[in-house]
């Protein structure tokens, strides 16, 4: 049995359990929304373009779905989250989860294909009593933007920076439930939702960037969670 990482944070260290990652993946078909309430999709509310959902009948048990983007354009299906972990990393030999250099991607950008390089190990995804936790595993630092980091006073949302080795509560369902943030300057271009969460390997993107957006980022991650 593999012994559970432990990822250094300001409070001394978080153990996180590697144990039970099978995930199943389904071919996604069906309802298709731009960031709006998806009523034949009431388990998810909100969900960003091209990011297509298929719920099948009596199928709750997912918490989240993965989606994989390289700047504006999303390559594979999305990935459906059933067990309480998830590695997500680029080429790890015999590793379980969802490996991103298995999908087919037309990008031929020598920034993306440098950044795909770097993501390695990439990041572990584990849901928590508290909330959802992600620790870092690559050896470049990741960036995290979400509704539930920041305070619910602050009239932009920040991104977070994540060093190697580093984890951090990236959401907080009882946050999200009771936050509105009309005010972001990113999510002015399309309606806010509070239960997803945008991960960039490598490379940062807002007000201490060169990129404004998250669809300026070469290789990146959005995490929809379920609203129940």
């Amino acid at each position: 049995m593999r012994q559970p990482l432990v990822a250094p944070e300001s409070r001394g260290g978080r153990t996180l359990d590697l144990r039970g990652r099978g995930v199943a993946m389904f071919a996604f078909q069906g309802c298709r929304v731009y960031f709006w309430v998806c009523m034949l999709c009431p388990s998810f509310a909100l969900v960003s373009p091209d990011s297509q959902l298929l719920l099948e009948p009596g199928d709750r048990s997912h918490w989240c779905v993965v989606a994989y983007w390289e700047e504006k354009t999303r390559v594979g299906r999305l990935y459906c989250v059933q067990e309480p972990s998830l590695d997500i990393f680029y080429d790890l030999p015999q590793g379980n989860g969802f490996c991103l250099g298995q999908l087919n991607s037309d990008n031929k950008s020598q920034l993306v294909q440098k950044v795909r390089s770097k993501i390695g190990c990439g990041i572990q995804l584990t849901r928590e009593v508290d909330g959802v936790w992600v620790y870092n595993r690559s050896s470049y630092p990741i960036f995290i933007k979400s509704a539930t980091l920041d305070n619910p006073d602050s009239r932009t949302l920040l991104v977070h920076k994540v060093f190697p080795g580093f984890s951090i509560k990236a959401f907080d369902y009882e946050k999200a439930y009771s936050l509105q943030r009309p005010n972001d300057h990113e999510f002015m271009q399309q309606p806010w939702t509070g239960f997803t969460v945008q991960i960039s390997f490598v490379k940062g993107w807002g007000q201490c960037y060169t990129r404004q957006f998250i669809s300026s980022c070469p290789c990146w991650l959005e995490v929809i969670f379920n609203s129940r």
